[in-house]
């Protein structure tokens, strides 16, 4: 285990006293991961203030959200053109509460392509910096490695290969967890022991978290599932983003031939109860994997994004859940091959195969150890509270451990 310095002490809640911290998350999932620790860190200092880009999860977290990160969360570059006006316009207004607030520190939370270019505005104006969730570099565009070495305090990681990569370009990474392990809960599945051959398959839908991505996706998990119930009796749910409004999915089902909920509440039950999901890729195919449901990974982007991708990326799997095994755990259909025709067919062959079933269960089941202990999201506040003490607080030989994980 690798060792970190921490406060000798915590700081009282006055030396914190009107201290303001600055965070960034421009999509859905690190609105929950950054509102998880801005949480950990408002139990024990309320009196932090922080603000910046955010969505529900920070809001209800007690920030004040500037802008909201709905307004320029897409995937892709082709898609990145439509929000570059609104992005400009959230720029310039951060760096205005910048520099009326003065943050101690700032909290950068994935999301490259803005907040690189965030990072080097605040470097100048002295703010310390945290980059929360490390952007992808290690699979394309790598040579941004030198820029976060130039403009960042300290890296903070929730995969633990990540670490030895930044070492190697002398920037200080730190190991703190991924804070799904602790957001995910483990769930029994019943239907194994509940369901006949004849009970119908649940199937959830899992379209993504970006306004973009649900455009892309939806349309054809919805045709897939009318393909599959061509040939079987399923039960089909689409597992709603708290990004996503409502009425955007409500729109896609206009027309649809099947009886489809919606779920956003206790949608991890759902998942946990369903046979089957066909997902996006991103952190809602880790929370799947968490939850060991079988599932296909389904994804489409613009084509020109999709070209663009497989001439920069230098990885051999799409997802996360792959990713992190080091081995193909589940299927990745991917744009061509995401049609409704194969999704159906991949889906049917796996619903009909309890062995198959039962390998990917079992692959699946070692996620939890390879992405560390619980505790991520406390691990990460205690890295921003020691950048917001400075000078108040001495720094001594107590030490803390990097989570353990078996990967």
């Amino acid at each position: 285990m690798q060792e970190r310095m921490v406060p000798e002490a915590d700081p009282t809640p006055e030396s914190l006293a009107q201290t303001n911290l600055l965070i960034v998350a421009g999509e859905a999932s690190g609105d929950l991961h950054a509102a998880r620790m801005l949480e950990e860190i408002r139990r024990s200092y309320p009196s932090v203030q922080s603000f910046g880009l955010g969505g529900p999860e920070l809001r209800s977290a007690g920030m004040d959200v500037i802008a909201d990160s709905s307004d320029i969360s897409v995937v892709g570059i082709v898609e990145a053109f439509k929000v570059i006006p609104r992005a400009r316009q959230i720029f310039r207004q951060l760096l205005e509460e910048v520099d009326r607030r003065k943050p101690v520190s700032a909290v950068l939370v994935d999301f490259p392509e803005f907040n690189l270019r965030l990072a080097r505005a605040l470097r100048k104006r002295g703010v310390k910096i945290v980059y929360y969730i490390s952007p992808q570099i290690w699979a394309w565009r790598r040579r941004r490695v030198r820029t976060i070495a130039k403009v960042i305090d300290v890296m903070l990681v929730v995969l633990p290969f990540e670490v030895d990569f930044y070492r190697q370009h002398e920037v200080e990474a730190i190991h703190v967890g991924h804070p799904l392990v602790d957001e995910v809960p483990s769930l029994v599945q019943v239907w194994d022991q509940s369901s006949t051959p004849d009970d119908p398959k649940r199937i959830a839908l899992l379209p993504g978290s970006r306004s973009s991505e649900i455009r892309s996706n939806l349309p054809v998990m919805l045709q897939a599932a009318e393909e599959m119930a061509r040939h079987m009796s399923i039960e089909v749910a689409v597992i709603k983003a708290s990004s996503i409004p409502l009425s955007t999915i409500k729109g896609f089902l206009e027309g649809c031939p099947l009886s489809v909920k919606i779920v956003s509440e206790a949608r991890f039950d759902e998942l946990a109860g369903s046979h089957l999901a066909l997902c996006a890729s991103g952190t809602a195919a880790l929370e799947v994997g968490l939850l060991t449901t079988p599932m296909i990974v389904v994804y489409r982007v613009h084509s020109w994004t999709f070209l663009l991708g497989r001439l920069l990326v230098r990885l051999p799997y799409i997802s996360l859940v792959n990713l992190v095994l080091s081995r193909v755990a589940v299927p990745e259909l991917l744009q061509n091959q995401a049609v409704p025709k194969r999704i159906s067919d991949e889906a049917t062959a796996i619903l009909a195969d309890r062995d198959r079933i039962d390998r990917m269960r079992r692959d699946l089941s070692e996620l939890r150890a390879r992405l560390g202990e619980s505790g991520a999201s406390a691990r990460a506040a205690a890295q921003v509270i020691r950048t917001l003490i400075g000078d108040k607080q001495k720094v001594s030989n107590l030490k803390i451990e990097e989570p353990a994980s078996n990967a």
